[in-house]
């Protein structure tokens, strides 16, 4: 068999009972269901939330963006094999951690499929939170320029590339474009400072200043967690991205809770320990994929210049990767899943089809 008939491709295409249009982002699609469906499943399975709870199915596929553009590769290869499920059991895991140790809940009520997850309707916070223990990509960047402070915070003069911080920097931006507040600028994803975020406490959709330090807590804590269990695997857990919601408990009441994913190699920069130590940096990330990118392609400005980007993306569709992009990509992916999780992830011969079967006999959810 061959290995792109193991990708799936495209995940806003099945026959998943809805009556709304299908989200569709780079990698995930969102199938919202009807009220009665909600309500049915919920009785069914037991979940503990409340009755009128919106519920959705939420579909990984294994398409790779970088440089916001989606690639493929050669052979009809339309992502990487193994990506999709390897982003969902990690996720998996450290949302597990977290609810374990009483960090937070997520929005995650099932997982019928290694693709798949049945998630609660979530209202998120308008916040993409940046975590970050070493001084590296985009932050090194803008260091070299000279920016001695980001998000607030000063950063000392004399730092050098890859250098561990003093203390984990918390160094939130704006998910979406958010209007009419006094010092933040008009464009999706544009740093912001706590003060900012204390000063428009509902634009950004908190509740309370409570939640603000609760959400700065959970950042930390959630943080920590995976920093500490990495570094058991000899894994430097370097920077990561953070999103938060609210849901309605089983009393009804709104928790705040961690969602989207977490501590993935597409959300996270994950070096490996032991080449650091010599002085090396190894990626066991995305990082990995953005560098073979870099280095294939002979004018590598276009990835990088936002000038160029219609030439970035006439060169993401009219240009197949070698498959061997594709699979040290793969091999990424499923070697630091497999070292996370314990567990082998397994790829499907026909995902699409074992995706249909699952949510058809266990959940009647195929129309």
């Amino acid at each position: 068999m061959n290995l792109s008939d193991k990708v799936l491709a495209y995940s806003n295409d099945l026959p998943i009972k809805t009556e709304l249009p299908v989200h569709s982002g780079k990698v995930r699609s969102v199938y919202w269901l009807s009220p009665q469906e909600s309500r049915r499943l919920i009785e069914e399975k037991g979940y503990p939330i409340p009755a009128q709870s919106e519920l959705a199915v939420m579909v990984i596929s294994d398409r790779i963006s970088a440089f916001e553009c989606i690639w493929r590769g050669e052979g009809n290869m339309e992502g990487v094999p193994g990506k999709g499920a390897a982003l969902n059991s990690i996720s998996n895991h450290w949302f597990k951690a977290f609810k374990s140790n009483n960090l937070a809940d997520s929005h995650i009520l099932d997982v019928p499929h290694p693709l798949v997850w049945i998630v609660q309707k979530a209202r998120p916070v308008m916040i993409e939170a940046i975590c970050r223990q070493y001084i590296t990509g985009s932050m090194w960047r803008g260091y070299l320029k000279g920016e001695r402070e980001i998000c607030g915070i000063r950063l000392d003069d004399n730092l050098k590339k890859d250098q561990k911080l003093d203390q984990l920097l918390i160094t939130p931006s704006t998910k979406g474009i958010l209007r009419g507040l006094e010092g933040v600028p008009e464009v999706d994803d544009v740093n912001i400072s706590r003060r900012d975020i204390e000063t428009n406490l509902s634009a950004f959709k908190f509740n309370s200043h409570e939640d603000i330090n609760l959400y700065e807590k959970l950042l930390h804590d959630g943080f920590k967690l995976i920093s500490d269990e990495l570094e058991t695997l000899d894994q430097i857990f370097v920077d990561t991205k953070f999103e938060f919601g609210y849901v309605k408990d089983s009393e009804g009441e709104d928790k705040l809770i961690y969602m989207d994913e977490v501590g993935t190699p597409d959300s996270s920069r994950i070096w490996d320990g032991a080449q650091y130590r010599n002085g090396k940096v190894i990626e066991n990330s995305k990082e990995v994929f953005r560098q073979l990118l870099l280095n294939y392609f002979p004018d590598p400005d276009i990835l990088v210049n936002k000038d160029r980007m219609s030439e970035r993306y006439e060169l993401a569709k009219n240009n197949e990767l070698p498959q061997e992009i594709m699979s040290k990509v793969s091999d990424t992916y499923l070697s630091i899943a497999n070292k996370i999780t314990k567990n082998e992830v397994s790829l499907s011969d026909n995902p699409k089809e074992d995706i249909l079967d699952t949510l058809n006999e266990n959940f009647a959810l195929i129309k």
